[in-house]
């Protein structure tokens, strides 16, 4: 019979168990804090030739270090980055793979934040940026130039929730030489392992689901074996480093995110099946309902849905809606997700896409389920439904 070290071990035991060696903290279980930017070297030889593990703070910490282990082995990377937001994830994912001259293709439905950068910053780098409808797939073929390095994707799109295919798409990009990354914030490796469905270079704002309590800024990138030295080699040139209590803090929310992000699963699901059957709502966007675009691939190629969707409206006035989101009690109105509380915010991407249609015929409102009582968020909702239909 085999011992439970000769099979691979589930994922609650991965995340109790990544990134975490007690034999070093004499005993305690957690990494703790290292805070840091000297480090001493007992001899000049070992300073000139830099024979430490640790050499100075910019190039980590035994904190950091825990946290990039962990991730690398969550993710099936080669190893991983720690950078202070998810946006700084992001923006140097993208400056580790461009150059001036380059092409670089983004989904219509990206992040906005990361949009302002490719139409700033990669532009001002003589960097020319196109974007393609998120439901392209294999089609992405025919926006392919003999310039095109990079493919950006994200799946679901974090408003209109599009799920892209990303393996059709990586297909595509690697046979013409690119290289795909991916903002898996959404989903995290838990419902989405990236590097095994295509992604070169892996996204994520651990300020999300890893945080967990809407109390820290912190952002991942991992890379393949091919990616892995250019995505290092960036990192270190930029020393955008994360705090070492922003990094502790996300090492703390890890051992519990798989528990957080299946019950933000479940209540999500129970709160979009009821808002299904609400008169006041034209459209219910989740990618585990088959009314979401690309709900097919969603079935395919994720291992669970998050607590983030967003719905459609029936017509009604801004003065309605804000009477509506004015008064409720429970969700707030705030960026950003994968905290306990809940939170909704509305949003009209009709101004920035460029390359696919958003006409959804009604206003439109993103909600982060939290982890109150579901009965309780329903009530919430519903007199806010009433407070717009009387307003209106």
């Amino acid at each position: 019979m085999s011992s439970s070290t000769d099979r691979p071990r589930g994922i609650r035991t991965r995340l109790v168990t990544a990134g975490r060696n007690p034999d070093e903290q004499f005993g305690f279980i957690n990494t703790p804090v290292y805070r840091g930017s000297t480090v001493l070297y007992p001899t000049m030889d070992a300073l000139v030739h830099r024979k430490a593990r640790y050499t100075y703070g910019t190039k980590g910490t035994p904190t950091i270090a825990s946290l990039e282990s962990a991730w690398t082995d969550l993710t099936g990377a080669a190893g991983t980055i720690i950078v202070p937001s998810g946006l700084a994830a992001v923006t140097i994912a993208l400056m580790a793979t461009v150059k001036a001259g380059d092409h670089v293709l983004v989904t219509d439905s990206v992040y906005q934040p990361t949009r302002h950068f490719c139409d700033t910053v990669l532009k001002r780098m003589g960097v020319e940026v196109d974007y393609f409808d998120p439901l392209i797939g294999a089609g992405i073929a025919t926006l392919m130039r003999d310039n095109t390095t990079v493919v950006f994707t994200e799946t679901p799109g974090s408003q209109t929730f599009e799920v892209q295919d990303v393996p059709a798409i990586a297909e595509v990009a690697h046979s013409r030489g690119a290289v795909v990354l991916l903002d898996n914030t959404w989903a995290t490796p838990l419902f989405y392992p990236p590097h095994a469905r295509g992604a070169d270079i892996a996204i994520e704002a651990g300020t999300k689901y890893l945080g967990g309590h809407s109390d820290l800024l912190i952002g991942l990138v991992s890379a393949n074996e091919r990616w892995w030295p250019a995505l290092r080699a960036t990192f270190d040139a930029f020393g955008a480093c994360a705090g070492p209590e922003d990094t502790f803090l996300a090492l703390r929310g890890l051992r519990t995110m798989q528990l957080r992000l299946k019950e933000a699963e479940r209540q999500a699901l129970d709160l979009a099946a009821w808002l299904q059957t609400r008169p006041e709502v034209k459209w219910v966007l989740h990618p585990a309902l088959p009314s979401c675009p690309g709900h097919e691939i969603w079935k395919r190629d994720f291992l669970g849905s998050s607590g983030v969707f967003s719905i459609v409206l029936q017509p009604a006035s801004q003065k309605a809606v804000a009477a509506m989101l004015d008064g409720l009690e429970l969700f707030g109105m705030g960026y950003s997700w994968g905290g306990f509380e809940s939170l909704i915010i509305p949003f009209d991407c009709r101004g920035y896409r460029t390359a696919s249609e958003w006409n959804p015929g009604g206003p439109c409102l993103r909600l982060q389920v939290g982890l109150e009582d579901l009965d309780d968020l329903k009530a919430d909702l519903a007199e806010g439904f009433a407070r717009l239909k009387a307003a209106d």
